[in-house]
């Protein structure tokens, strides 16, 4: 009987415990603002890398009409372009203190062209040299113009064979070189990004993501009738939802347009860096894609991957991915490791219901919603100044202080991958082979750990390549010298013996 009620009291001690457990992560998730995943792809609670400064309204502006259906958002120095696309304006704040903007220009039309008023402007970026580019869809064309807003030309509808003849152009999203280049992405246009001149002359299309497909589905494509193949799915690349250029002239291309099933088997990439040829260069060494949410439960009536509808990159490489699916941050490093996550769905501050674009100020993000037609400014906390110091101590050398910061870092947070991983660089980059590699297996780097075990098998032969040669030398010098007296010994054995 007592055997009896143990087995009971186990079995549902274990029930429990499966319960107790399981939802850990997915709860994790969704009940804690920040959060990284660690090397078993677990939900780990992280301090907050940001915090909301502000929500501004178009009240706080000083704005009369308020936002209506807002696009885009840019960064220049201390100003922000905003896109009010709804209402066919275009809005520059400026950045007062710490957490603060205020209304320095709004306007709706331009000098010198017909039509000069803007129709659904959807995106603007300003060149070093003051001219801004404007995506003005509803006109079907891109313009730039100067400060005052005084016309110098126009980027019109590509020319192109592979186009339908009744092709409407609707740019919809642009960035610019240092060469007065623009790159654009257009609505209906999934053959990458169109590229245009500094005279405006059309020359190609670059960046086109790469063509995903079932080989089922193309073998039946072979053998189906017309109307069979006009019902399925065509092969084609994917339309891109937003760019961004960095400080070196590469293009972050972001798309939320992808099925579950291609990111799940890392078919296509949710994000791609692009350079000029049109290669995507990101690299990816971090241990999982870059797709943001690893885990696609339909809580809350959401379901489904992460939705990636803009980009930002900070001068230290960090690029920060925006969900529009679940309202999230996601920022990764330079070699594609989660730095930090963070957000959510709602009508508090720091959450969003419908968010459209995010850009960055320093260190500082800025988030466009378009449906509470606000935008929110992320500062800083003290545990993310000591992440992006620590960053930045490493870029330039400070090895010394770069490993101090991340230590840091890991008093903060004993469970943040990066903190060990940016020690184990530093001490790599000293010298310190043996204290680096106890860091990285900690976090199960192996590619690091495999650099500083190369460097470390190096310095120990160095330093002990005598006694490895003596031994070497011993190991032939000792058999021989054995042979050789056996050698001897016999035939003196058998000399005594002729003699007898």
């Amino acid at each position: 009987m007592k055997n009896k009620i143990v087995r009971w009291g186990l079995m549902i001690a274990g029930i429990a415990s499966i319960f107790l457990t399981l939802p850990t992560n997915t709860y994790a998730q969704e009940s804690h603002y920040s959060y990284t995943y660690d090397y078993w792809g677990d939900v780990q609670e992280c301090p907050d890398v940001y915090s909301v400064a502000k929500v501004f309204t178009f009240k706080d502006l000083g704005l009369e009409k308020n936002i209506r259906g807002a696009e885009s958002l840019f960064v220049k120095d201390n100003l922000v372009y905003l896109c009010d696309t709804g209402n066919n304006r275009i809005l520059v704040l400026e950045r007062t203190g710490t957490d603060g903007f205020e209304l320095v220009k709004e306007f709706d039309s331009v000098k010198g062209v017909e039509p000069a008023n803007l129709a659904s402007p959807s995106d603007i970026a300003v060149s070093d040299d003051g001219y801004m580019f404007i995506a003005d869809r509803g006109n079907q064309r891109i313009l730039k113009v100067d400060m005052d807003l005084n016309y110098v030309m126009q980027f019109d509808a590509p020319v192109d064979s592979t186009l339908a003849s009744d092709y409407i152009f609707q740019p919809d999203k642009i960035v610019i070189d240092t060469a007065g280049r623009v790159y654009c992405s257009a609505i209906g246009i999934n053959k990458g990004l169109i590229k245009y001149e500094a005279d405006g002359v059309f020359t190609g299309f670059i960046g086109a993501t790469p063509v995903s497909y079932n080989f089922t589905d193309y073998l039946w494509k072979k053998f189906a009738s017309q109307a069979q193949r006009a019902r399925m799915d065509s092969f084609v690349p994917t339309e891109y939802d937003n760019v961004y250029m960095d400080k070196e002239g590469f293009v972050y291309a972001c798309t939320g347009k992808v099925s579950e099933d291609d990111l799940d088997s890392e078919k296509v990439d949710a994000v791609r860096k692009i350079n000029m040829l049109g290669t995507d260069i990101l690299v990816r060494n971090g241990d999982y894609p870059i797709y943001g949410d690893l885990y696609w439960g339909g809580k809350g009536g959401i379901s489904g991957p992460s939705y990636f509808k803009d980009v930002t990159v900070l001068d230290n490489d960090v690029y920060v991915c925006l969900d529009q699916n679940r309202g999230r941050l996601f920022g990764y490093d330079d070699q594609g490791r989660m730095v930090f996550a963070f957000g959510g769905n709602g009508n508090m501050d720091g959450y969003f219901r419908k968010p459209v674009s995010v850009e960055h100020m320093g260190n500082d993000l800025i988030v466009l919603d378009t449906m509470d037609c606000a935008i929110t400014l992320f500062i800083t906390t003290e545990f993310g100044e000591l992440i992006f110091e620590a960053m930045d101590q490493f870029d330039h050398g400070l090895y010394d202080e770069a490993q101090a910061s991340w230590e840091q870092v890991k008093l903060l947070n004993g469970n943040y991958t990066l903190a060990y991983i940016g020690i184990g660089r530093s001490l790599l980059r000293k010298g310190q082979y043996k204290e680096a590699m106890k860091y990285f297996e900690l976090k199960y780097d192996d590619e690091n750990y495999s650099k500083a075990y190369q460097q470390y098998r190096k310095g120990w032969i160095k330093h002990n390549i005598a006694w490895i040669v003596a031994v070497i030398v011993l190991l032939f010098l000792v058999p021989l010298t054995l042979g050789k007296i056996k050698k001897i010994r016999y035939e003196i054995d058998i000399a005594d013996i002729f003699k007898v």
